[in-house]
C-alpha cells in the first residue's frame, strides 16, 4: 500500500462528534484580531512584494512594508483602541530594537505578545535544528527583556516550520502554537516534550493572501470578515469555536483597506448576537483551554 509522507502530532476528529464545552462566561465563540507587526532586511532575505512577486527585494517593497511600522500600527492601534478591541501581536523581536515605540503602545494596550521569528525575512524551515533552537531562543529573550515578560504563545514567520519545530517551541516553554490552520476549535498536538496546544489561525481570512497574493480589494476583504463571522456566530450555538482575523500593518494599515476593514469588524462587534461572543486574545484562549477536564480538548 502507498504511504505518503504524514506526521502525528494530532488525531483524525470530525468537529461534529467532540465533547461540548463553553468559553469563560457561557460564551460560544471565541474572536481575536491578530495583528502582524513584522520588520524585514533590505535587499536580501524573504518579503512580500504586490507587484513583483517572486522578484528580488528592492528599495520600493522594504519601503512599503516599512510604512506599517511607520503608519500602519498606528492607525490600526487607533482602531483597535476605538472599538474597544484586544490584539494578539505577531512580532517580529527585531521590532523591539527597531521601534521601540512600538513596543511602549503595547505594553499600553495590554496586547497579547506571540513570538513570530527574528524577521520575516527569514524562513526557519531551512536551519539545522540548532540553529532553529538558538533563534527561537534569542526571539524569546528579546521580547521578554523588551516587554517585560516572555511570549507563551508561538507563530513562526510566515507561519512555516520545520519537522521539528513544535518541539522546540514546546522545549522552550511554549503553551501554543497558531501555525497549523487545521480547525476552528483548539485542539492538543504531540511533541517530544509533551502536548502543546494549537489555537486556531486564519490562513484564509488573512490579509497577506486576500489582499496580497489573491488582488481582493480592502471591500471584499471586509465581506469576507462579516460573512464568516456571520456564519461562525450561528453555528457556535451548537459547537463552541475560534474566530480570528489577521491583518498586517502594511497592508489593512492602508488607508483604503482600513476604512471597510473598520466597518467589518464593527459589525462583529454590534452583532445581535454578540452576547454569544467572548472578544478576547489568543492567550486568554490558550489558557482556559488548559484549565479543561482532560478528554475536553480534541488531538492528540
Amino acid at each position: 500500500m502507498l504511504k505518503l509522507p504524514s506526521h502525528n502530532r494530532y488525531d483524525y476528529s470530525p468537529i461534529e462528534k467532540r465533547r461540548d464545552y463553553s468559553w469563560p462566561g457561557g460564551k460560544r465563540l471565541a474572536f481575536y484580531v491578530a495583528l502582524n507587526v513584522e520588520y524585514f532586511a533590505f535587499l536580501a532575505g524573504r518579503g512580500a512584494d504586490p507587484t513583483q512577486r517572486g522578484g528580488p527585494q528592492t528599495q520600493r517593497n522594504y519601503a512599503w512594508r516599512d510604512y506599517g511600522l511607520r503608519v500602519g500600527i498606528w492607525r490600526i492601534f487607533r482602531m483597535l483602541d476605538e472599538l474597544q478591541l484586544p490584539a494578539t501581536i505577531m512580532l517580529n523581536s527585531l521590532v523591539c530594537e527597531h521601534a521601540p515605540e512600538i513596543v511602549e503602545r503595547m505594553k499600553q494596550r495590554g496586547d497579547d505578545i506571540c513570538g513570530h521569528g527574528r524577521t520575516n525575512a527569514e524562513a526557519l524551515g531551512g536551519f539545522w535544528e540548532h540553529d532553529e533552537a538558538r533563534i527561537i531562543a534569542e526571539t524569546t529573550d528579546t521580547i521578554a527583556q523588551h516587554m517585560g515578560e516572555r511570549p507563551t504563545g508561538w507563530m513562526g514567520p510566515g507561519a512555516a516550520e520545520s519537522g521539528v519545530t513544535c518541539d522546540l517551541i514546546k522545549e522552550a516553554g511554549y503553551t501554543h502554537n497558531l501555525g497549523w490552520p487545521c480547525d476552528d476549535q483548539p485542539i492538543w498536538m504531540r511533541t517530544r516534550a509533551g502536548p502543546i496546544l494549537c489555537v486556531p489561525y486564519p490562513m484564509e481570512l488573512n490579509d497577506i493572501g486576500i489582499n496580497v497574493h489573491r488582488d481582493h480589494t480592502g471591500q471584499e476583504f471586509a465581506d469576507m470578515i462579516v460573512d464568516q463571522f456571520d456564519e461562525m456566530v450561528e453555528q457556535s450555538a451548537e459547537q463552541p469555536l475560534v474566530m480570528s482575523v489577521s491583518l498586517h500593518t502594511f497592508i489593512s494599515g492602508q488607508p483604503m483597506r482600513l476604512r471597510p476593514v473598520r466597518k467589518a469588524l464593527k459589525h462583529c462587534m454590534e452583532h445581535k448576537l454578540k452576547d454569544r461572543v467572548w472578544y478576547t486574545r489568543a492567550v486568554d484562549i490558550a489558557n482556559y483551554c488548559h484549565t479543561l477536564p482532560p478528554g475536553t480538548i480534541a488531538g492528540g
